[in-house]
């Protein structure tokens, strides 16, 4: 069936509008190495005209358009565009599997998980109303103290092309909950579904400049946005390499970023499991998305006694893996996203050979499919630690394998990377997977499973892996500054002198201690303590 890729521009201040420079970047079909259409290329002038909306929209009508505006006030929206992603589903789903090269079975299944994270944000949205001048309990009776959660500002989204319109919903969603605008960048390897997201604002009368997407390279769109003074703060899901960029540039203005980055998780098979379900878990957990996930369970550690048998398991599920171009029904894996992505994972499996590894199942192009950049799934036995299969992450369906004897060599061998992002443990013995899952040095466990993901859970890493959380409560507060507002309550008069004289003769009679943390107004409840034996006068030295 012929899919036609609708002509998109960028989408800046609530409109399509073609680039400066009227530069275009070709979509080629990962499935057949076909050019289907392209998309725009931004530069660093179209940045500046786009950052210049999303500034303009935040302080629109001194905010009250939208930055200001209730939560309820924004939900509508998020509703709406929740309720469209619906409506679109399958046209948008068919869009992401000829795009990305995910099964299109999968690419469903993440829009109905956009619907559903534009859902949640929504609800959180109007809970900010209800929590604005939130009371701060203070030790003293003449102030009264509470908080205000506000939007950051512009943020720049940066988000990349295994689950293009779900993990830049991840951050697009709890920007605008918060009141932020945005300027989204998506991967120029996948952009497609992101600039459809521009047309379903545009249906829904999404105010102008709130939301605003560039299309186009890293070097000529990313960096301008995430270095661009304007930008209040910069939410990035991308490699390690990158991420280390943008921090950089961010410092120089000291501008505040989330980074979910990437990863080499592991997962552990003890051998008290059933050997089917841990076979399944273990092959999902690589294997999903045609192996690029950045949480991908790509290392697998197995108990010694079971390690023969469940590597036969574990080839015979393999082999059963329908590979395919993404629209044939029953399609498991399908292509990786380019040909850059392709040549790179063919060299980490001949590195692995040549390193003295053995390839147990796949490595190589699957013999049926003579276009396309399909990788079969690989199976890799004979690792040793410094391996660079074992340590670095490969983005493709590759599973590398080590044995172990006991719980502390298999936590050992987990924690012994650079980065932290998920880890799973498999066995029937519950106190041994609190454990486990508590020696972990990762953001995210799983127990007896592998990749579950909810919008209502936290999702992010350590290390190398990045810092800060998304989805659940916790990605709200990326988009939001806590300000305190504290207000003097009593009739009486200050007294600055006053207290400071009366603090100063305290310490020097041994009622207070500087060190102990003692504040005026506590010295003051001495004073009245003790009253019977001096007066304010003699305390002040009068």
């Amino acid at each position: 069936m012929a899919i036609h890729l609708p002509n998109r521009q960028l989408f800046i201040d609530g409109e399509w509008r073609e680039t400066v420079l009227k530069k275009r970047i070709p979509v080629i079909n990962p499935a057949t190495e076909q050019i289907i259409g392209d998309i725009p290329a931004a530069t660093a002038e179209d940045v500046e005209i786009a950052v210049e909306a999303a500034k303009n929209a935040f302080s629109r009508n001194k905010g009250k358009d939208w930055s200001s505006a209730s939560g309820a006030y924004r939900a509508k929206y998020l509703r709406a565009i929740a309720a469209k992603i619906t409506e679109r589903k399958s046209e948008l789903g068919r869009l992401e599997a000829i795009d990305s090269g995910k099964p299109l079975e999968e690419a469903l299944w993440d829009m109905d998980d956009v619907a559903g994270c534009f859902e949640y944000y929504a609800d959180l949205a109007e809970g900010l109303d209800t929590k604005q001048k939130a009371p701060v309990s203070l030790p003293m009776e003449t102030f009264k103290s509470f908080v205000l959660k506000e939007p950051l500002g512009v943020v720049a989204l940066i988000t990349p092309w295994n689950y293009p319109l779900l993990l830049a919903t991840w951050k697009v969603a709890p920007a605008l909950a918060a009141g932020c605008t945005a300027i989204l960048k998506p991967s120029e390897l996948a952009s497609v579904t992101c600039l459809e997201l521009g047309e379903v604002c545009r249906e829904v009368g999404l105010p102008p400049g709130v939301l605003n997407i560039l299309t186009g390279l890293g070097t000529e769109a990313g960096a301008p946005l995430a270095s661009h003074p304007h930008v209040d703060k910069v939410a990035f899901t991308g490699s390690t390499a990158t991420g280390s960029r943008i921090m950089a540039s961010a410092a120089q203005m000291v501008k505040p970023v989330s980074m979910e980055l990437g990863g080499k998780s592991p997962i552990i098979v003890f051998e008290d499991v059933d050997l089917d379900k841990a076979a399944e878990w273990t092959l999902f957990g690589c294997f999903w998305t045609n192996g690029q996930i950045c949480s991908a369970t790509s290392r697998l550690l197995v108990h010694e006694s079971i390690a023969s048998e469940f590597l036969d398991r574990l080839v015979k599920w393999t082999k059963k893996i329908k590979i395919s171009d993404p629209f044939e029904e029953g399609c498991r894996l399908g292509p990786l996203v380019s040909g850059d992505q392709y040549d790179k994972i063919l060299k980490f499996i001949a590195a692995a050979k040549s390193e003295g590894a053995t390839i147990l199942s796949g490595g190589d192009r699957p013999k049926h499919l003579n276009k396309g950049f399909f990788v079969e799934p690989t199976i890799i036995i004979d690792v040793t630690t410094s391996m660079q299969i074992w340590r670095e992450e490969v983005f493709g369906p590759v599973l590398c394998v080590k044995t172990f004897s006991t719980e502390d060599e298999a936590i050992d061998l987990a924690n012994d990377t650079h980065y932290g992002l998920g880890a799973a443990v498999i066995s029937n013995d519950p106190e041994r997977c609190d454990r486990v899952a508590k020696a972990f040095r990762s953001g995210i466990v799983w127990i007896n499973c592998s990749q579950p993901c909810f919008c209502q859970a936290p999702w992010g890493g350590i290390k190398r892996s990045g810092f800060g959380r998304e989805l659940g409560e916790w990605g709200l507060e990326n988009y939001l500054s806590v300000k305190q507002v504290t207000q003097y309550i009593s009739e009486e008069p200050w007294g600055w002198s006053t207290k400071v004289d009366a603090w100063r003769n305290l310490r020097q009679l041994g009622f207070v201690s500087w060190q102990h943390g003692q504040h005026f107004d506590p010295a003051f409840q001495i004073i009245r303590a003790r009253k019977s034996k001096f007066t304010l006068g003699e305390i002040c030295g009068n």
